[in-house]
């Protein structure tokens, strides 16, 4: 049989459909979508807290890829990213399974707060108990069906309260398989950092599953370039998993900064700052990075980088206190090129016709 009679034949040939995908005992057949809601527990008022997930069960198959965000209650950015991104995937163009948790911890968010009514983060409770404390048996929950039914992650986050982050993804030091998604995501910063105790990325690491961490803009606020990096960067992995398409996904404009080691730098006193510098923007050794002064303004202490480069994270309040984080600081192995690098790829997601348009990938 000839070369072009063997494509033809290929083609006619009925493509093998995945299982359906099991959650929480419910059954998602290939090509389509559901909304399950995995039980918590109940309010002081007998109401029923659950959490809820969107599965998007490709019609090939694939891997399984969860995203899931407000894992911080505050933390709203990653909620728009996964709403944008649910309408832009369709069941029958996907190949793999696509797990969408908006709203982790639902106690938080209802009540515009980091953490749980019991005053514990989530993200040093996993992997949780189904005996243990509200937050433990929520992280246990988010673990089992979540976490163990995916082979790679997307966990969306922003900066504390009253601070902005550059948009930036933090992988695992010395994978160099997590570095390879890190770059495809195409943010502009790539955060090589430890695990911490009880975090979910830790938990998830004692899976085999790979967990990128997307930090970006500041709790209880949108921020647009924030977000529609994060949209992008997530279908940019997607397709380097081989789940979409990548035929309307432009070329990254630029490589993202790597950095290995970052620094805050601290009040040295107690007043109201005024920041000269701003996420994303290059800094030397000695560089000053703002003023403190008292309030009468009759005197000013200059604040200075203890190392040189770029500022990826910055207090948005000015009273401050003695030894207040006020600067966070990346050290850039290219620090020539990292803000013109920075400053491209933001600019390429401002122009991109992706976020003008609603046709599904």
């Amino acid at each position: 049989m000839a070369k072009d009679e063997r494509t033809k034949e290929a083609r006619r040939r009925p493509r093998s459909r995945p299982a359906p995908f099991g959650i929480n005992g419910e059954s998602v057949p290939a090509g389509s979508v559901a909304t399950i809601d995995l039980a918590i527990s109940r309010l002081s008022t007998h109401t029923q807290m659950a959490l809820p997930v969107r599965v998007v069960h490709g019609a090939r198959p694939g891997p399984a890829l969860f995203v899931s965000a407000a894992v911080h209650g505050d933390e709203i950015i990653g909620v728009e990213i996964i709403r944008r991104l649910l309408c832009k995937v369709s069941p029958r163009r996907l190949s793999g399974t696509l797990i969408c948790v908006p709203v982790v911890n639902v106690f938080g968010f209802i009540m515009h707060q980091r953490y749980l009514p019991d005053r514990r983060d989530l993200n040093r409770s996993f992997p949780g108990s189904a005996r243990g404390s509200l937050a433990s048996q929520l992280a246990h929950v988010f673990a089992s069906e979540i976490v163990e039914r995916a082979q790679y992650g997307i966990d969306l986050h922003s900066a504390a309260a009253h601070r902005s982050n550059l948009p930036q993804i933090r992988i695992t030091p010395d994978d160099p398989g997590m570095t390879e998604l890190a770059t495809a995501f195409g943010a502009p910063a790539v955060i090589h950092a430890p695990v911490r105790e009880g975090s979910l990325r830790q938990f998830a690491m004692t899976k085999g599953v790979r967990v990128l961490l997307y930090e970006s803009g500041e709790a209880l606020r949108f921020d647009e370039i924030a977000i529609r990096i994060g949209v992008k960067g997530v279908l940019r992995v997607m397709a380097h998993l081989g789940m979409l398409s990548r035929a309307r996904l432009s070329r990254l404009p630029a490589q993202p900064v790597h950095s290995e080691l970052t620094k805050w730098v601290r009040a040295p006193e107690g007043g109201i700052f005024r920041a000269i510098k701003g996420n994303g923007e290059r800094v030397e050794k000695g560089d000053v990075l703002g003023y403190l002064s008292d309030p009468f303004g009759d005197h000013d202490v200059p604040v200075t980088a203890d190392m040189s480069g770029i500022v990826i994270g910055r207090t948005n309040l000015p009273i401050v206190n003695l030894g207040d984080a006020l600067m966070h600081i990346a050290y850039a192995r290219r620090l020539d090129t990292a803000s013109e690098r920075i400053d491209e790829i933001a600019e390429d997601v401002r122009g991109d016709p992706l976020f003008d348009e609603d046709e599904l990938i």
